[in-house]
């Protein structure tokens, strides 16, 4: 290791000599950008077969701190992916989870996958073009995969059916007194098509740009599983359709690079049962909704002072974005 390592990066080279056999070494340590409420580290393991190419998740500063009441534990976290990994879902091995013992604080380290999870690029760069026509077909299956993962074998998950997520998101928005006329008639609108009593499945949160591994060849890995919780199936489906993670290819509806029937098709192929363009077309509008009142929470940080970063304050303005699609969801007519 070089000389301008990070404090715990002995520790760190213990841990991963112990876990992985045959690494002796680690080297090429460095944060990664990614990642708003954990620490990401790229590295590499070194040994006599060559090289491992590494991640490490863990808390900031390597301190148990107290996480937003939807997010897992890291070692919750790891376990989904294991789980997944188990029943085919595309993700990154995950080798080791951290041990008290070894004194980095709560995480795991997982296998570096090679690939793209910038939008702008995935949905514009030229190597990515043969992939696009693809992807969409592709999420589905993935999503049926996550769904399909037996709940028995999950770790202790928050149990979140429509109409608790409902509530929760109502009492955020009137807790600011900030009114919304637009956020107020989507709220009518969904109370009124609520899923009375969908079968509940693993959910996996936040299935969209920047939480997946693209290459040339599609979807290569599910990444970032904090939001993961039990929930309604379709949920994961309307959310990767929100109009905000399409970045300006509005006419897709899927992400910016698909069609929902392809997404259902995609779903079906993979066992995936009961899924219509109805629930999606709801989660997409709970999502658009849900997005904009997330931003509102990023603008009350900014304006209390509790975060004065200029990304909280950009972020915030983003929630009139969210009234524009809002208005062109409530009153828009898909062949």
């Amino acid at each position: 290791m070089s000389s301008n390592q990070p404090d715990f990066a002995p520790l760190l080279e213990r841990a991963v000599q112990s876990a992985l056999k045959g690494v002796q070494s680690i080297a090429n340590l460095k944060r990664l950008s990614g990642g708003a409420s954990q620490e990401t580290w790229s590295l590499d393991g070194i040994g006599n077969n060559g090289t491992t190419p590494l991640i490490l998740r863990r808390a900031p500063g390597g301190k148990v701190v107290q996480r937003s009441a939807t997010a897992v534990s890291l070692a919750t976290e790891a376990k989904a992916i294991r789980l997944a990994a188990a029943g085919g879902v595309p993700v990154p091995p995950v080798p080791y989870v951290l041990q008290e013992s070894d004194n980095l604080g709560p995480g795991y380290l997982m296998g570096r996958v090679e690939g793209e999870t910038i939008a702008r690029k995935i949905l514009r760069d030229a190597q990515f073009a043969d992939a696009r026509p693809k992807l969409a077909r592709q999420c589905g299956r993935v999503l049926a995969g996550i769904h399909a993962i037996d709940k028995a074998q999950l770790p202790e998950l928050t149990v979140v059916p429509p109409r608790a997520q409902f509530d929760q998101y109502r009492t955020i928005y009137d807790t600011y007194d900030y009114p919304h006329p637009v956020f107020e008639l989507a709220f009518k609108w969904l109370e009124q098509r609520l899923p009375k009593e969908p079968e509940l499945t693993l959910v996996h949160g936040d299935f969209r740009h920047g939480n997946l591994m693209i290459g040339p060849d599609g979807v290569r890995a599910v990444l970032d599983w904090e939001l993961t919780h039990i929930g309604d199936p379709a949920e994961d489906l309307g959310w990767i359709c929100v109009n905000s993670w399409r970045f300006g290819e509005t006419h897709k509806v899927v992400g910016g690079f698909g069609d929902v029937e392809e997404l259902l098709a995609g779903y079906a192929e993979a066992g995936g049962k009961g899924m219509t363009a109805e629930r999606v077309k709801f989660w997409e509008m709970f999502g658009t909704l849900k997005w904009g009142i997330m931003c509102m929470t990023m603008y009350q940080a900014f304006a209390t002072g509790s975060d004065r970063s200029v990304e909280r304050a950009t972020i915030g303005r983003r929630s009139s974005e969210t009234e524009i699609d809002l208005v062109n969801l409530l009153f828009e007519k898909r062949d």
